[in-house]
């Protein structure tokens, strides 16, 4: 069982390549879509915004991916008095982008 669970683990990070993680930062520091910086310090961002918190080791936050995803698509159902934009219930950001930003995230230390 281990074996198959490193596996699983090997063929997903595999997939996650630089060009994603260019994408997911291109999308969460251009401020006509994510904009996280607008609310969020992340490395490599200037002039960050203190709303929220810093978008550091985020994969310690959230269980998986697909939770981290579902935060973005609309905070709302995890805190219904969040000023976070739901990204993509209001289709701020496509499906593709989404998940380009959730690839991004995850893998900032």
């Amino acid at each position: 069982m281990n074996r198959l669970v490193l596996l699983l683990f090997l063929l997903t990070a595999c997939s996650i390549t630089q060009e994603r993680l260019d994408q997911g930062k291109r999308i969460a520091f251009e401020r006509n879509k994510g904009n996280c910086l607008a609310c969020h310090a992340i490395a490599d961002g200037e002039s960050p915004g203190t709303i929220g918190p810093a978008l550091n080791a985020v994969a310690n936050r959230f269980q998986d991916q697909q939770q981290l995803r579902a935060f973005i698509f609309d905070a709302r159902q995890f805190n219904p008095e969040t000023s976070m934009p739901p990204f993509g219930k209001n289709r701020i950001l496509s499906d593709a982008e989404l998940d380009w930003l959730v690839d991004y995230l995850w893998s900032l230390p």
